[in-house]
């Protein structure tokens, strides 16, 4: 009984500190710059149409709130939002890389 309060107590605590960490995190939009060469090649592109997996409108992700990009980007990392290449590049960035992204967009014009 004391093994199986010391290892809930030990789980909590590992939890709460995997929280706290992913809570620390704050985005740098100075560091994003050389983070964003994929982003670029078909979000930069003005009425860029992309064609795989299927022909779609590439959205525009300048002036968006950071909130929703990290969201987007965490979904396509853990594979709740289905686009095959936004996964793989999702798959290849860190929290913090999302974090710094989504700050750097979210500050740019919507027409970015």
């Amino acid at each position: 009984m004391k093994i199986s309060t010391a290892l809930l107590v030990l789980a909590a605590g590992a939890s709460m500190a995997g929280t706290a960490g992913a809570a620390d995190i704050v985005g740098n939009p100075k560091a994003a710059p050389n983070k964003i060469e994929q982003c670029i090649g078909c979000h930069g592109i003005p009425e860029y149409k992309g064609t795989f997996p299927e022909v779609y409108r590439v959205p525009k992700i300048g002036g968006q709130s950071a909130k929703y990009i990290e969201a987007a980007l965490h979904a396509y990392k853990k594979g709740d939002r289905n686009h095959p290449s936004m996964r793989g590049i999702a798959a290849s960035l860190s929290d913090q890389d999302i974090a710094d992204i989504a700050a750097y967009y979210s500050q740019q014009s919507p027409s970015k």
